[in-house]
């Protein structure tokens, strides 16, 4: 075994230790948590090395990283996840690699994956980004519709060709009331995702927590975590 191949061996099993002692604690069962490594900053040879290690989700927040990466890694099983703010112009691109964008937040960013996956021959699962640091109408600061707008989007997502509503997604907010609260944005999240599953059954995916607060979002029932520091090591420096 390499150094890497041990290094990356031994942060996921206390990754994977934190998610069975959270599940535990929560009563929930393991296999309701599924784990989505985020692999920005890191090259093709640790996604291939995650997946020798049973590694089947993995996420990247930038296209220019991502789509190499993921050309490279074409040949391995693996759940594509695009989890960061997506302008228009990069849509085409994300759409042929990507199986789930997370961050869907506007309308204009529905109709663009719609056109791309009907062109690449996809369906793109979909999840809306919700900020809980926006007041409505805006946007947050990380991305994300403000909390009156998740019905509208996912109304558009539903009925755009080539696009399945997955469910919702956020990041815990540094500004506003959620603010260092990260348990209690989460709840608020599930309470987002109850709401939404009234009127789309199947959108009960609910991605949430990253490596320093996993355990407050499977307490509160996330259905995804994206784990990228605690399983890769501190990122290298840019630029």
């Amino acid at each position: 075994m390499t150094d890497r191949k041990a290094q990356l061996a031994e942060n996921l099993a206390r990754v994977e230790e934190r998610i069975v002692s959270a599940c535990s604690a929560a009563g929930r069962e393991r296999e309701e948590v599924t784990l989505i490594v985020v692999t920005k900053t890191y090259p093709a040879s640790d996604v291939r090395i995650l997946h020798e290690l049973g590694v089947r989700h993995v996420a990247e927040n930038r296209d220019q990283d991502a789509a190499p990466k993921a050309a490279e890694c074409a040949d391995l099983s693996l759940t594509w996840h695009f989890v960061g703010q997506l302008q228009t112009n990069k849509v085409r691109s994300v759409a042929s690699y990507a199986d789930v964008v997370q961050s869907v937040d506007r309308a204009r960013l529905v109709t663009a994956l719609s056109a791309a996956a009907g062109r690449e021959g996809r369906e793109l699962g979909c999840l809306i980004q919700v900020a809980l640091d926006a007041e409505s109408g805006e946007r947050g600061d990380r991305g994300g519709v403000a909390p009156d707008g998740i019905e509208e989007l996912a109304a558009a997502v539903e009925s755009a060709p080539g696009l399945r509503l997955g469910g919702l997604m956020t990041v815990a907010p540094l500004a506003g009331p959620y603010a260092g609260r990260q348990r209690a944005a989460f709840d608020r999240l599930m309470e987002f995702s109850s709401r939404l599953r009234g009127n789309h059954p199947a959108a009960n995916m609910v991605s949430a927590g990253m490596s320093a607060d996993l355990e407050d979002a499977v307490a509160a029932g996330a259905t995804h975590v994206r784990v990228g520091t605690a399983v890769l090591g501190v990122r290298p420096g840019l630029g």
